[in-house]
């Protein structure tokens, strides 16, 4: 079976994908909480060119996070925040919105939200 990062459209799908969803965070009230969280960690500066690179190698293509850093593990990578089931909710939410108003085809986006979900579900780690 072709690769997610091909079937949603390669690379500039997944730059187009990245940086509307933070486009949506720094807008939307869903995304208020994430952008603080963003702020009392690494600050905002880098988050895009990390996301695009984790979700090159998480949609099957070439693993950019990994040769950076020497793994892609979620819950290693935001070990340093506060996540509630809230912040994970709207982070999907707006996942989901950026998804749809990218152009990802229903039946990927489908995929790809059973799987985020499972793994935003995973990083709550407060009440």
């Amino acid at each position: 079976m072709e690769p997610m990062i091909d079937r949603i459209g390669g690379e500039p799908q997944v730059k187009l994908l990245v940086n509307h969803f933070y486009d949506l965070i720094e807008t939307l009230p869903q995304g208020r909480a994430i952008m603080e969280m963003h702020l009392k960690g690494h600050g905002l500066s880098h988050v895009r060119s990390e996301q695009f690179d984790f979700l090159c190698g998480f949609f099957g293509g070439r693993r950019y996070y990994h040769e950076k850093h020497g793994h892609m593990n979620l819950r290693e990578i935001h070990a340093h925040v506060e996540i509630r089931l809230q912040d994970a909710e709207d982070w999907l939410a707006v996942m989901d919105r950026a998804m749809v108003e990218t152009g990802v085809a229903q039946k990927e986006r489908a995929q790809i939200m059973a799987t985020f979900q499972r793994a935003a579900l995973v990083l709550v780690n407060v009440d």
